[in-house]
């Protein structure tokens, strides 16, 4: 294949997935891994894509590699989270059975919960903690605990959510693409997520509008398993989507 064949290909691609790995295009291209890279860097010089670690995002997607800090996190789009956690906290009736995920939008959730005779399950350790102050009865999983988000990951947490069957949950994200899903970086996080969604049977992503179109290194749900509680979009792309709820002015 020529060059400008595999460039062209490349760029299809992209355009089409939004992100792609080099061992994704490896095979689908028939070529070496050095070759990849090698075009993968020019057309990033040219303004074509944008190459990331281990392969390309098209030009109008953001991709994040690492997770921000906790504190970090409190900083960014506090209003519109607040707005969100207030919305999600209505959607928990008595008798439910709970899971909230770690993050900044579930912690603001956990404070805005007013519902008493539901039971709680989460990986947060901040979490749990609101949770038993409020006196909720609240189930923490056991595992190792992440230091940037405080979430308890691993193979303990993923054998105790497997026993689990929830009515209702909730999400956080780093990334939301209608292509590539919904997406965090790491890996261990992301199998907690992918677990306990699968337990679930009403699934919420809370998310500011700013991690739209943003991906990140691993997919832990397909955008059309849970519905997307977030601000006013103005990414005009997503308003098409039923599974897209927006709760601010």
């Amino acid at each position: 294949m020529l060059t400008e064949e595999r460039w062209g290909a490349i760029l299809e691609l992209v355009e089409r997935e939004k992100a792609v790995s080099v061992p994704e295009l490896e095979k689908r291209l028939g070529v070496s891994a050095s070759t990849i890279r090698r075009d993968l860097t020019q057309l990033n010089s040219l303004g074509k894509l944008i190459k990331v670690h281990g392969g390309a995002t098209s030009i109008g997607t953001q991709y994040v590699g690492k997770d921000l800090t906790m504190d970090e996190k409190y900083l960014m789009n506090s209003d519109e989270k607040m707005e969100i956690a207030r919305y999600a906290a209505e959607l928990i009736g008595p008798g439910d059975y709970v899971y909230i995920d770690a993050g900044t939008t579930t912690e603001m959730l956990v404070d805005c919960i007013r519902e008493q005779k539901a039971t709680y399950v989460t990986n947060s350790l901040t979490n749990a903690r609101k949770l038993v102050r409020k006196g909720y009865r609240t189930f923490l999983t056991g595992g190792e605990v992440k230091g940037t988000t405080e979430a308890v990951v691993g193979a303990e947490a993923a054998e105790y959510l497997r026993k689990l069957h929830f009515t209702i949950g909730f999400w956080g994200t780093n990334g939301v693409s209608a292509e590539q899903g919904f997406t965090t970086p790491d890996q261990n996080e992301a199998m907690i997520k992918r677990i306990s969604m699968g337990q679930t049977t009403k699934r919420y992503i809370l998310c500011d509008r700013s991690k739209f179109s943003v991906v990140s290194p691993v997919t832990f749900a397909d955008f059309e398993d849970a519905v997307v509680i977030t601000g006013k979009l103005t990414d005009k792309k997503y308003k098409k989507y039923e599974n897209i709820m927006e709760v601010t002015k």
